[in-house]
């Protein structure tokens, strides 16, 4: 059986066999999802960003949901494209209202039992064809991702390749404008407490989990973050990976994001996979191909 790190191991999910530790990472997944398409079904011309994060916060709390990994996150219209976004704060939900025809993407981070989640999904208030072109052409940088880190390309290499991939497909990176320029990162378990405080967004346990794991890997070569930078440069690290492809088009942007498993495996099948493939981006583009 493969390792992924200290607290879960797995085989893959076409075995059927998933250890109690991935199970645990893959419900608050969901969890998470159903609270993006709770709060989505919601939505109308009007609600603001800062109102749609606090429907998402409420939402998970009356699930017992008391720490985060980071606090939710609503983005409607241009804003959705980071466009002239230059400072970590413009990154906070703010007083924009969603109109009709617009682009929003809910995001959040909740930690539940003490497992961690942090998704992206991305909708629109009625129609938008170019919304619409978004979504589907992510389905490409999902595959890429998958191929490549079972290929165990360095993860600075598979950052360009979505890079380029991005390109030919005429989008602009928008997850660049995040910071450190990540397209992913990792997560893992923290102490179930409680209430935990958080900082500037963020829980202070899941930023010290993180700070380790940035600790551990500077001194064996390798880093929690996956960036376009040097300290990327490095073969994937087992574990969980929160990964979160972000296309931009015209002041339009749409990603996905979702945990990614890296096991030591040798079986290309089960040293990396996608935790859950239940999930509403991949449904979506299930049920157009089969329209």
């Amino acid at each position: 059986m493969a390792s992924v790190t200290s607290s879960t191991s797995s085989t893959s999910p076409e075995s059927g066999e998933l250890s109690a530790g991935l199970r645990g990472f893959r419900a608050v997944q969901r969890l998470a999802y159903d609270c993006a398409e709770a709060v989505a079904a919601q939505l109308k011309p009007g609600v603001t960003e800062r109102a749609a994060a606090r429907m998402q916060r409420e939402w998970l709390r009356e699930r017992g949901v008391r720490d985060w990994f980071h606090l939710p996150f609503a983005w409607f219209g241009d804003r959705t494209a980071f466009v002239n976004f230059r400072v970590p704060l413009q990154f906070f939900p703010t007083h924009r209202e969603l109109e009709p025809g617009m682009a929003f993407i809910l995001d959040m981070a909740p930690v539940h039992n003490g497992y961690t989640a942090d998704i992206g999904y991305s909708g629109c208030l009625g129609l938008n064809p170019v919304h619409d072109r978004l979504l589907a052409d992510l389905e490409a940088h999902r595959a890429l991702i998958l191929r490549e880190v079972r290929e165990r390309r360095p993860l600075r290499e598979i950052y360009e390749d979505v890079d380029r991939l991005m390109v030919r497909q005429g989008y602009a990176n928008r997850h660049r404008a995040y910071p450190f320029g990540v397209i992913a990162h990792k997560i893992d378990r923290v102490r179930q407490r409680r209430w935990s405080p958080t900082l500037f967004g963020f829980g202070t346990q899941a930023l010290r989990g993180l700070a380790s794991d940035a600790l551990h890997g500077h001194r064996d070569g390798w880093s929690p973050l996956w960036s376009p930078y040097s300290f990327s440069d490095h073969p994937p690290q087992p574990g969980l990976w929160a990964v979160e492809p972000h296309l931009g088009f015209r002041g339009t942007g749409a990603k996905f994001e979702e945990i990614l498993v890296v096991t030591d495996s040798k079986d290309p099948q089960e040293s990396a996979f996608w935790l859950d493939d239940d999930l509403p981006h991949v449904r979506r583009r299930q049920e157009e191909r089969a329209a």
